[in-house]
């Protein structure tokens, strides 16, 4: 099961690549997707956080909970759990196995698979663990949290979360269902099989991982016993083209299905190109602007309320982030149970000067130590010249990302233009960072926390609010909290979310249910279809 690309997969990878003329419209029943996809660190679930390995997982494995690539609307829904129950104290949720589902080795999916996967994810303790230790679970006692049974398995918790909070982290791939049997032949001391899966699948999922090739292509090739239906494309190739202009030539040549990599130029261009379209779905990222409160100028709230009202949010959006980004002011991204879709603040100068004036700060210099991406820098830039007729001077630093975040987590960046992506899909992984920070101190250095780079004091009825949400039972109340955490977040809090970014993908006209997986999880091949 070593997954070298084969002979005949490298010429067609090759062929695709040089030989456009022959290749225009690619075979009718496979998919090939042009992807940046040199982040691949390795293929186990267990220690894969990289946006294309986690792409190559969703489509190798199952999960006990998933979402539906035709409905993410819809949030989580059974997948190898065909059910759960939730004990009467909260403390345990037990989830029924689907019978007849097998994996690709032939071998049944059984409890005993799924209380191994995750207890093997909490003894590795990777990167992604976090997802799953945050319910108490350690190396030491994960065997006695997560235990099984012939038909079902039952996870037993240190609080008793909130239900809606522990699936939507089952949906995360650190939680995607091994096949134990035929991992253990592989293992080597303590790895529990790592070094082997970090180059192999050993899923259920729709598709078996035919081969990878690091920084080249991975190929995939359907897997015809799914349980919920063989894939119509047969084989889905995804090729490493780094350069947007590449991608876009490729496409209007007919050579690839799916380029997933645009500048907005290139979409900009392709929007005029007869047999391609392009489809904009929002993903999980928030573009947001952090005002240091140790800086004296940006601690005070009318600067904090002023500097909300100098942010040209649909200027920018419609002009040098076109594409790219959409006005969005919450700090939970779209698609996430408990989105606030309020946007407050509009462009108005005049507001902020007056704001600035009357807190006697008219004429102030602050600092901003930007990345330098273009988008950073323009936002920089916009913000520059609002500021400047509001009465404030703001001094531009450009640095390499690296010092910039160097500089955040020891909290000496005035303000901070960037990104934030949520780690799983449930809502408390932006609000435990955003809207969370129990000790402000210098000596507790919380560097995870963004409040705390922020030197951002949450009152501590908000963090309390954080934390009882991540304990209510019932979904529609749990939603009804984080709307109201993030209503007295935009009232107050010195981090300023802007932008959600968008994500567009160019398509061949014929390539119908596309799906990138929006702000919630990674791309699904399997619903995927071309038609004449």
């Amino acid at each position: 099961m070593r997954h070298l690309l084969t002979p005949r997969a490298i010429l067609l990878a090759s062929a695709l690549a040089i030989a456009p003329a022959a290749y225009a419209d690619t075979p009718a029943d496979t998919l090939v997707v042009a992807h940046t996809i040199d982040d691949i660190i390795s293929l186990d679930p267990a220690q894969s956080f990289e946006f294309s390995g986690n792409d190559v997982n969703q489509n190798t494995y199952d999960r006990l909970v998933d979402f539906d690539p035709l409905d993410p609307d819809a949030g989580f829904k059974p997948s190898l759990a065909e059910s759960w129950e939730v004990a009467e104290d909260g403390m345990s949720i037990t989830l029924k196995m689907r019978e007849g589902v097998t994996f690709h080795s032939g071998n049944p999916v059984r409890a005993e698979d799924a209380a191994w996967s995750l207890q093997r994810a909490v003894k590795l303790n990777l990167t992604p663990a976090f997802i799953l230790t945050q319910f108490g679970f350690t190396p030491e006692n994960v065997e006695e949290k997560i235990t099984f049974d012939d038909t079902t398995l039952t996870l037993h918790m240190d609080q008793p979360y909130a239900p809606s909070f522990v699936l939507n982290c089952l949906t995360a791939n650190i939680a995607s269902i091994v096949d134990k049997e035929t991992v253990l032949p592989h293992v080597d001391g303590e790895d529990l099989g790592n070094a082997w899966l970090s180059t192999n699948a050993a899923g259920s999922g729709a598709y078996t991982l035919a081969a990878w090739r690091a920084n080249e292509a991975v190929q995939f090739t359907a897997y015809d016993d799914y349980w919920q239906g063989a894939p119509e494309m047969k084989r889905v190739i995804v090729r490493n083209v780094a350069e947007s202009s590449a991608q876009r030539l490729l496409l209007e040549q007919g050579d690839i299905d799916v380029a997933r990599n645009l500048s907005p130029t290139d979409v900009d261009s392709l929007r005029n190109v007869e047999g391609v379209t392009i489809q904009d779905e929002p993903r999980g990222r928030i573009l947001y602007m952090g005002l240091n409160q140790n800086d004296e100028v940006l601690s005070n709230p009318a600067v904090i309320e002023a500097m909300k009202h100098l942010v040209d949010y649909e200027g920018i959006a419609d002009s040098f982030l076109k594409g790219m980004f959409a006005p969005h002011q919450t700090f939970l991204p779209m698609g996430y149970l408990g989105v606030l879709e309020d946007q407050p603040w509009t462009y108005d100068v005049e507001k902020a000067k007056a704001l600035i004036e009357e807190a006697g700060l008219a004429g102030s210099t602050v600092t901003t130590k930007v990345r330098d991406l273009r988008e950073y820098t323009d936002v920089a830039q916009a913000l520059q010249a609002s500021m400047a007729e509001a009465g404030l001077t703001l001094n531009i630093e450009q640095m390499t990302g690296a010092q910039v975040l160097d500089a955040y987590r020891a909290r000496s960046v005035p303000i901070f233009i960037g990104e934030w992506g949520p780690d799983y899909s449930d809502p408390n992984t932006n609000a435990a960072t955003f809207a969370f920070n129990p000790d402000n101190s210098a000596e507790a250095a919380a560097t995870g926390l963004l409040a705390w780079r922020n030197a951002y004091a949450v009152p501590d009825e908000m963090n309390e609010a954080t934390q009882a949400a991540t304990l209510e039972q019932d979904a529609d109340t749990r939603a009804q909290m984080y709307i109201d955490i993030q209503k007295q977040y935009q009232a107050e809090a010195p981090i300023v979310p802007m932008f959600q970014r968008i994500e567009p993908t160019g398509l061949r006209e014929n390539v119908q249910n596309w799906f990138s997986g929006r702000a919630v999880t990674s791309v699904m091949y399997r619903q995927v279809t071309k038609g004449e």
